[in-house]
């Protein structure tokens, strides 16, 4: 006699090679903060200053927030409704 564990139904594991068909073009604005940091004339500077921190320093900080506001921007406009 089979054990209970094999009577109930087992999930039908996911394809691992199947791909996402989401095409949306929301997400061709995840390059910008990809791109952006990589602009290095943009930060290579002393200034200005914000606060004493060199424009470096500053700008990473702002590069982070480019990214967080970037990545929410396009969850946003491509999550499924359902």
């Amino acid at each position: 006699m089979p054990s209970r564990r094999h009577e109930q139904e087992q999930p039908v594991p996911a394809n691992p090679r199947a791909r996402a068909k989401d095409s949306s073009p929301w997400n061709w604005l995840l390059f910008v903060p990809i791109v952006v940091p990589l602009i290095t004339p943009l930060f290579n500077w002393d200034a200005p200053r914000l606060w004493g921190f060199p424009t470096f320093y500053w700008l990473q900080l702002a590069f982070i927030v480019l990214g967080v506001s970037t990545t929410t921007v396009v969850y946003q406009m491509t999550k499924r409704q359902g």
